[in-house]
């Protein structure tokens, strides 16, 4: 007996085609938007604070939560299951994207928030003012959400078993690598700030508001120089100041202490350590995105960045390691 063959597939249809783009697309938007918060969790959690979405859980839990929803969305989505269990969820996390990010722009108009402060779901890798992140996303996200219900696929499973698998061992790895990631060494692709970046170019704000680096330390721009970043009741940098203080008075480079702590700080700061660098205050807007836990240092040579160091740079701690033995009263 001759065996019936089994019928051929029939084509996608063009629609399905288009969907599975749209779908994709948003999905790359989203797993990108997981990236930018996973290796700096602690901004993303400042970022929950700041918009006042710990009101129920603690914001750790709250960045915990966003970030498996976030990345099972977006892992479903890259792999083509677009059922509705999958895509009203992702149709509520845009629309709270898009509320968030408007509500931003309002109180920044308003004068409510600060308009420089950068915003939006990508964390400190891209720069944008309220109004940027509002209009971005919507012209990132609505069309793809769009495109995504087109010619959704209705032929069972409803829940494609490996793909699903392989969404929910994905957004547990992603949780495992928030949770690790302030250990690894990834400064330099958390932050803005790694080498090759550009002093003049390393600013926060637009136009009479627009700050940079070297606005705040001129002298960057010409010869070699190290900068710390760190607050100043840190006491890495406190136990330190010896260290630093026979750095700067040999001939190094020069030395500067960068800070967002306010005046009275700094006063009290130099009447108690009697530090012989100098120190330059920034606004905090500026920072943060410069680091994802202080302090941090980096070397620039002609406002160039060339290094950059987690903690002290090593050639203060090489050269002037702190003295461990116990100080005679005067």
């Amino acid at each position: 007996m001759e065996s019936t063959p089994t019928p051929a597939r029939s084509p996608r249809p063009l629609l399905w085609w288009i969907g599975t783009f749209g779908g994709a697309f948003l999905a790359a938007v989203l797993l990108f938007a997981v990236w930018a918060k996973a290796i700096d969790p602690s901004s993303f959690v400042d970022q929950i604070r700041t918009e006042g979405l710990d009101f129920l859980l603690p914001a750790r839990a709250v960045a915990l939560i966003a970030l498996a929803l976030e990345t099972g969305l977006g892992l479903l989505l890259l792999l083509g299951v677009r059922r509705k269990w999958v895509l009203i969820p992702a149709t509520l996390l845009v629309a709270f994207f898009l509320s968030l990010t408007g509500r931003a722009w309002w109180l920044a108009a308003h004068g409510q928030r600060d308009a420089a402060a950068s915003c939006g779901c990508f964390g400190n890798l891209v720069q944008r003012t309220p109004a940027q992140a509002f209009w971005q996303d919507l012209a990132l996200l609505i069309p793809a959400l769009f495109l995504a219900w087109v010619g959704r696929e209705r032929r069972p499973p409803l829940f494609p078993p490996k793909r699903t698998a392989v969404a929910m061992i994905g957004t547990l790895a992603v949780l495992l690598f928030a949770w690790k990631a302030p250990e690894l060494p990834i400064d330099d692709l958390a932050t803005r700030l790694r080498p090759g970046a550009e002093v003049s170019k390393t600013c926060v704000g637009e136009g009479a508001q627009r700050v940079c680096l070297d606005g705040v330390i001129p002298e960057l721009r010409q010869g070699e120089n190290l900068v710390v970043m760190a607050t100043l009741d840190d006491p890495a940098l406190t136990k330190s100041v010896d260290a630093l203080n026979a750095y700067a008075g040999g001939p190094n480079p020069g030395l500067w202490l960068l800070t967002s702590s306010t005046a009275e700080q700094q006063r009290a700061f130099f009447w108690k350590w009697g530090p012989t660098f100098q120190i330059r205050e920034a606004p905090p807007e500026l920072l943060r995105p410069l680091y994802r836990r202080l302090p941090r240092s980096f070397a620039v040579k002609d406002g160039r960045v060339t290094q950059t160091f987690q903690g002290l740079p090593p050639a203060v701690q090489v050269s002037h390691p702190p003295d461990n033995s116990v100080r005679s009263s005067p």
